[in-house]
């Protein structure tokens, strides 16, 4: 439902100098220049954060087409002429003042999920069960804060029945604001739990908090086991209750009875006096907790029982994550099974634009269902969508995608396929290399086929890289630095063995200031990877000068050997920066108080050598038992660092603080602070540990299991004694896989359905023996986790006697890299 420039000035009450109206037609709200795919249909909302401002990319917006947009200060009209400023106090504010006037437009049933967990899965579940039902609106992802509430409720449009949306908020006095916006009939409380305790006093003030989502709503959804939030739920008044209840008879869904099965959940309950009961294709709490609050939803909207039954058996695992992993012939796979619809599919392609270093982008797309619009209003769309995106292949398998052969323009090749199972027989007939692959397909389609093929088929274990939690980790840092502090990123040694290009890619569309790396080559990889950022390299060898000056890297001058090289090697007509790193104690690398005068000296000769930054390195800014020493190495960084500068009569960058440094000693984060480890989700301090998330996941799966008798053996040098018999599980992961041979003989314990089970007998260079006898349920496929967010990597590093740099940077090669998205 498209809105014109005139109407919008209205909604929002702004001002607008010389509005341009014309024909436009609003239809998308921006909020990330990156995004940008119609920019005559697109109205900007420069939002402005604690170290981003919105208003900053108005330039380059105007410069590709965009012509709109919402902004709180003046921008010379000169420049603009035919630009539309339209000027508020607040942005954000505008954005869900806009949002809750079209949510208002529109008389339907919208259903409201908060809670600490579950909100994404319920929602996707609940649109699984009511979709044949309703045409249903949802939220994308899990698009449920201040920004993404509002971006969901403006894709309700005419064709819609039912709306669900997730909401989520992370600090105190955020909700509000979101239920006006959403203004939900229907509210369901999942339940109660950690996740942002640091934006509340306590757990009832969050609770408080997110209830007030369901300020309109008529009915709420609940469980009586939660204790807290049932108590604050039925304090409200006016409001119609349902809820549900393993403990007490009195709710309106009261379970009876679960009964875990071998591969499903039969589960059994009285609703208001009559018997019901499901089965769902999950044995675990959690999903057994969130179909049920899904079961009550569509008791509760009067869905047939037996109808409830046979969907709640076809129920699917929600694949909450968009997957890049490496395909065949230098290709890289991108598997979205997650939200499909013309949203998401928007937003799988901003992410193809975002990582891809490939000059050539296929998509793999089938027929879509439910969008509520007419086949020919859905595929033209679509068709836009592409050739926006820059798609240079389409790949069409359904029936009725087939109408986009006469949509698209001859510039973009296509192929298409009636059904998944013709495109597996005729795959080897279709020639896919160095390219970016997108696969984008609704469930039926079952697409998860197509990506088991098109994926290398590599060594079983793998290590999943969480761009969404190093995203967050990101912006933990970020948050502890002054505005005006820029922030490099280390990305050497593959960025702590969990991939350059790709971590690269993600930083710099999270614009980060610079990056750094330990080698000439790993910059130059990045640079053919494209990758624009400044690149700082720790460690330039002489035989690299060339290859430093040709690719516009940044080297680290750390002696006057070196210096003096650099200088004779590059031509006096090319103006170089360089970086000049000082020891103040590391005593690893660096010039010394006593190198200064002939520093200064050697540079003032060379005035094409141009000082970029001036910085060193702590010792040990992460043990406060030093705090003496690195306090010295502040003051000596600053005596060196005002001689130089003197010198040159400049003020190069300063920077000393790495990542513990920034969590223990904000005072000295001068013009530019070092993100290593901290990245990664390890702070060395502990002070910003409990804020930070694991990126890194470390699985692998169960080969062989094995009945041993008491008095056999274990392993190479028969070094596991058998002592009672035991189940002895085979494992894909060895010490040729970074799983060092100190994890042997019980030193260390994986988890294998939510226990530990300790490692047998030596480590095998490709594999390795735990003990699972007490673990009766394992099984041959079964998936072990050597790290990740449940069994922290800190484990593994005290039990080999290292730490967590080391056990990242000695995963080999060989293992597999998944990249994923939430």
């Amino acid at each position: 439902m498209p809105y014109s420039i005139g109407q919008i000035i209205e909604i929002l009450g702004c001002h607008c100098p010389n509005v341009a109206e014309g024909s436009t037609q609003i239809r998308h709200l921006l909020i990330d220049s990156r995004q940008l795919s119609l920019p005559d249909q697109s109205l900007f909302f420069a939002l402005a954060g604690k170290r981003t401002d919105g208003h900053h990319f108005v330039p380059d917006l105007y410069s590709a087409g965009l012509r709109h947009f919402v902004v709180r200060r003046d921008f010379e009209s000169l420049h603009y002429p035919d630009a539309n400023f339209l000027k508020v106090d607040s942005p954000l504010q505008a954005l869900q003042q806009l949002a809750a006037h079209h949510r208002r437009q529109f008389d339907l049933p919208v259903i409201g999920i908060t809670g600490s967990n579950g909100k994404t899965i319920v929602k996707e579940w609940l649109y699984e069960l009511l979709r044949d039902d309703y045409t249903i609106v949802r939220s994308p992802r899990s698009y449920n804060s201040q920004i993404g509430v509002p971006l969901s409720v403006w894709q309700i449009s005419p064709e819609d029945e039912l709306a669900i949306f997730e909401a989520g908020i992370s600090k105190f006095g955020e909700m509000p604001a979101i239920s006006k916006v959403l203004q939900c009939g229907i509210g369901l409380f999942t339940n109660i739990g950690t996740a942002h305790n640091e934006g509340f006093e306590s757990e009832n003030q969050k609770i408080s908090e997110k209830i007030q989502l369901f300020h309109s709503a008529h009915t709420i959804i609940f469980s009586l086991d939660h204790t807290a939030v049932a108590e604050a739920v039925q304090a409200l008044e006016g409001k119609q209750l349902c809820c549900w209840s393993k403990k007490n008879p009195t709710a309106d869904l009261y379970i009876s009875d679960v009964q875990s099965k071998e591969k499903s959940t039969l589960i059994k309950g009285m609703y208001r006096g009559q018997e019901q009961q499901i089965q769902i294709p999950f044995r675990d709490a959690a999903s057994v907790e969130n179909a049920i609050h899904c079961w009550l939803m569509l008791l509760f909207l009067d869905v047939p029982a037996q109808r409830i039954q046979e969907r709640m058996k076809r129920l699917e695992a929600v694949a909450m994550r968009l997957e890049l992993i490496e395909g065949p012939q230098n290709c890289t796979l991108i598997n979205d099974s997650y939200n499909f619809d013309l949203n998401a599919l928007q937003i799988a392609l901003s992410f193809v634009d975002q990582q891809s270093y490939h000059p050539r982008r296929t998509l793999l797309l089938s027929d879509m269902y439910q969008s509520g619009l007419s086949r020919e209003q859905l595929y033209q769309q679509i068709a836009q969508l592409i050739v926006d995106w820059k798609i240079d292949r389409l790949v069409g398998i359904g029936q009725a995608i087939l109408i986009l052969d006469k949509l698209l323009p001859p510039s973009i090749e296509r192929s298409f396929f009636d059904s998944t199972d013709q495109f597996l027989q005729e795959f080897q007939q279709i020639s896919f290399q160095n390219e970016a692959i997108l696969l984008k397909g609704a469930r039926p389609f079952q697409f998860e086929r197509i990506a088991r093929r098109l994926s290398r088929q590599v060594h079983q274990t793998v290590m999943e890289v969480n761009l969404s939690a190093l995203t967050h980790n990101l912006h933990m840092y970020r948050q502890q630095l002054a505005p005006s502090t820029r922030l490099m990123v280390m990305i050497k040694a593959s960025a702590y063995g969990s991939g350059s290009f790709e971590l690269a890619k993600l930083l710099e569309a999270q614009r980060v200031d610079d990056l750094a790396v330990a080698y000439a080559d790993e910059g130059i990889e990045l640079r053919q990877a494209g990758i624009r950022l400044p690149i700082l390299v720790l460690n330039p060898e002489e035989s690299s000068f060339e290859q430093i000056l040709h690719y516009k890297l940044e080297p680290e001058i750390y002696s006057m050997k070196l210096l003096q090289r650099f200088i004779e090697f590059t031509p006096p007509e090319q103006v170089v920066q360089v970086h000049l790193k000082l020891d103040t104690g590391m005593h690893r690398l660096g010039f010394e108080a006593k190198d200064i005068d002939s520093l200064v000296a050697s540079l003032r000769g060379a005035p094409n050598v141009v000082v970029r930054s001036i910085f060193s390195h702590l010792a040990a800014s992460e043990a406060d038992q030093h705090d003496a020493f690195t306090q010295r190495q502040f003051d000596q960084f600053e005596e060196m660092y005002e001689h130089i500068s003197q010198g040159l009569g400049c003020q190069p960058l300063r920077h000393i603080l790495n990542s513990g440094g920034i969590a223990r000693f904000p005072q000295y984060q001068m013009d530019m602070v070092r993100l290593g480890i901290g990245l990664y989700g390890i702070d060395g301090s502990g002070l910003l540990q409990p804020y930070l998330q694991a990126v890194h996941r470390l699985r692998a799966t169960i080969s062989q299991i094995k009945e041993v008798e008491a008095g056999e053996t274990v392993g190479y040098s028969r070094s596991g004694k058998v002592v009672h018999p035991m189940r002895i599980a085979t494992i894909t992961i060895g010490y040729a896989d970074g799983f060092l041979r100190k994890a042997g003989n019980g030193r260390f314990r994986v988890l294998l359905h939510g226990k530990e089970a300790p490692t047998v007998g030596n480590i095998c260079m490709d594999m390795s023996m735990i003990d699972v006898t007490h673990i009766p349920q394992a099984r041959e496929g079964d998936e072990i986790l050597i790290f990740g967010p449940q069994q922290p990597v800190q484990l593994l590093a005290d039990c080999l006697e290292t730490i967590p740099y080391e056990v990242f940077t000695n995963i080999s090669k060989r293992v597999k890299r998944l990249y994923f998205q939430d």
